[in-house]
């Protein structure tokens, strides 16, 4: 059962990372298409700069920086060049996927460096819990430490609360002296950094290797986890280890059910489109004005300037 679990928590992390970057870019009113694309962009230059270096940590920042420009572009295209941000990322994610396959041919199923297994000395010997979240590496770490403080950051700073002017008000935001080409440059530049950790850490640590066909699709899947989540760090967080826990009951049955691999992935998205009808419907929405904290805890609605171009 500790194992299961702890299987589970480490094959999240990559999608822990994107999703909840990505909702700190949407939380600005950015909204980013681009996440496919850009997360095998980054694996495939996460891993090729390790295989050429010998660096996990160079890999991990190269694919950082490029995701964050790519972020930052689709940011831009919006805030200067008043274009649809739906469209430039749509168009990004083909065009980095095709480069991503391109430049990473020399790269394909060739072995090379990873992230190395690190526990906790003490914590990682308490019973059950030890050796689920302290018997990790630095990756799964890093996406547990980022859950809290993200969650943190949007519920008691100053930052998070101008974070969410900006995606809600923009006008509001900007007749109260707050910068919203700036927060939104700046959401979209961490968000994106954070999507090329997760492109980083599936080739570094979870799928272990460049290959196209080993993260197509997840961006999407960050993209819809980010809808289930609401928008919220933590309900984002469950809806990646929701997503986890499938991938690994679909190991554990392929010896039993053949197909069962390629149906279980999938559960995210009719989960997502469930949730939302359940959300707008009428009866949920009496149920939360008569019970306001059910209320609070199961609805959510997008940011209201989300993918809006604001004009000064």
């Amino acid at each position: 059962m500790e194992a299961t679990i702890a299987s589970i928590v480490a094959a999240a992390a990559p999608l822990v990372f994107a999703a909840v970057g990505e909702t700190i870019t949407e939380k600005a009113g950015v909204v980013n298409l681009s996440l496919d694309g850009s997360i095998a962009l980054s694996a495939m230059a996460s891993f090729a700069v390790a295989f050429v270096t010998g660096s996990v940590v160079l890999g991990f920042a190269v694919g950082a920086i490029l995701s964050a420009l790519v972020a930052m572009l689709v940011a831009f295209s919006g805030i200067r060049l008043r274009l649809n941000q739906v469209a430039v990322g749509f168009v990004l994610t083909l065009f980095l996927a095709a480069l991503a396959q391109f430049l990473g041919n020399p790269f394909v199923r060739q072995p090379g460096p990873s992230v190395r297994p690190m526990s906790v000395p003490l914590l990682s010997e308490v019973p059950f819990v030890g050796r689920i979240l302290f018997a990790q590496n630095i990756s799964v770490y890093a996406s547990l430490v980022l859950i809290v403080v993200v969650a943190w950051v949007f519920r008691r700073t100053r930052v998070g609360l101008e974070l969410a002017a900006v995606g809600e008000r923009p006008e509001a935001a900007h007749a109260r002296g707050i910068s919203v080409s700036r927060y939104r440059l700046g959401a979209a530049a961490v968000g994106g950094a954070l999507v090329g950790i997760a492109g980083a850490a599936f080739s570094l640590d979870v799928k272990l290797g460049w290959s196209d066909t080993q993260v197509a699709g997840f961006g999407w899947i960050a993209l819809a986890i980010v809808i289930f989540g609401g928008w919220r760090p933590v309900w984002v967080a469950l809806g990646c280890y929701l997503f986890g826990a499938l991938q690994v009951l679909a190991l554990k049955l392929q010896p039993v059910f053949p197909g069962v691999a390629q149906i279980l992935p999938s559960l995210p998205f009719p989960l997502m489109i469930f949730a939302l009808v359940v959300v707008n419907s009428d009866r949920l929405q009496r149920l939360g004005e008569r019970f306001p904290f059910l209320g609070r805890l199961l609805m959510s609605d997008a940011p209201a300037a989300l993918g809006t171009n604001f004009e000064v």
